[in-house]
């Protein structure tokens, strides 16, 4: 990188400079984790006789260290060709009405709170209003090192048990929505479209109302028609901005399709399934008559909703990379 003929070629530049990020995602967290893990360990002894709050706070600390150590070990599993990737996410109303679109608005904060917690930003590109309450449908664009990898574990349906407040007789309600994730495509990954495959519609952005509704037709969906796949963004005012998102949203799903119906024809050959179902609930959220999430792929389940809710997820994500890897 030092040499003067680096930046001869810019795309090979930007490639090594991208491979030497990737490198310093894991050295620099393993060197601060272990000269941390060293200096509590120097410390122990002393804090154990002369110091027992000391003592005890390293104990804690150690914990911190334990779990970003778990976290790494994790990341070493986040093997896939595009687990290092941001992502798309969206998130869709199922059965369950107003109460489903409620759901819905739930689980966006949820990830939006979680990617926070992490440092990663997030885009929303899209949003359907339900027609009461709640929101109907949203996509969102998570960037981070590895969103794809962590994120793919939200994939499936989420299983909401409460009881509703949009019931006046107050009866405890069932309601579903799916999570679906795809990575974002970078430009040295082709992946052909036909512009005659593409049926572009354009109208007027929905929201809030007064300044935050465009008056001109900028929001656009796009279907593509041989594999039906619909995509849609709003979030710019101009609709040139909005269509090329759509079609990045649209080449992260074409390609996420094609990887997977080629790990499906092999696990036909080999005779094995390990992925969950489509239209079974990965994870359950019961409010009442007792508090409990529980994800059915691995078991994990914790008691605190409020906290999983404010985006406390990380470890039904690391259970399920755990037990399913890559």
């Amino acid at each position: 990188m030092e040499e003067a003929s680096f930046w001869d070629d810019n795309q090979a530049a930007q490639k090594v400079i991208a491979e030497c990020n990737q490198l310093r995602e894991w050295t620099v967290p393993y060197q601060e984790v272990k000269e941390k893990f060293n200096n509590i360990v120097a410390l122990l002894p002393e804090a154990e006789v002369e110091d027992p709050s000391l003592f005890e706070e390293l104990i804690e600390e150690l914990d911190g260290v334990e779990k970003v150590i778990s976290e790494l070990e994790i990341r070493k599993m986040l093997s896939g060709e595009m687990d290092d990737k941001s992502c798309f996410l969206s998130i869709n109303a199922g059965a369950g009405g107003t109460e489903a679109c409620d759901w819905v608005q739930m689980l966006a904060r949820m990830y939006q709170r979680w990617a926070e917690k992490r440092g990663w930003d997030v885009e929303i590109l899209h949003v359907l209003e339900g027609d009461v309450a709640g929101i109907k449908s949203i996509a969102m664009k998570i960037g981070g090192p590895y969103a794809y990898g962590y994120c793919r574990a939200e994939r499936g349906i989420h299983r909401l048990v409460r009881i509703s407040p949009f019931d006046a007789n107050a009866k405890r309600h069932t309601s579903f929505a799916s999570v679906d994730v795809s990575p974002e495509i970078s430009d040295d990954i082709t992946i052909a479209i036909r512009p005659e495959d593409l049926r572009v519609d354009t109208y007027r952005a929905s929201g809030a109302g007064g300044q935050h509704v465009n008056k001109t037709d900028s929001a656009v969906r796009i279907t593509h028609l041989p594999s039906g796949v619909v995509v849609s963004c709003q979030k710019e005012r101009s609709q040139i901005q909005n269509r090329e998102s759509c079609m990045k949203m649209l080449r992260a799903e074409l390609y996420k399709q094609e990887v997977e119906a080629r790990k499906s024809k092999v696990e036909q050959m080999s005779g094995e399934k390990k992925e969950i179902a489509w239209g079974h609930q990965i994870r359950s959220y019961v409010f009442q008559p007792y508090t409990l999430v529980k994800d059915a792929r691995t078991g994990y389940e914790v008691g605190n909703i409020h906290a999983v809710m404010d985006g406390d997820i990380d470890d039904f994500i690391l259970a399920y990379l755990k037990e399913f890897g890559a």
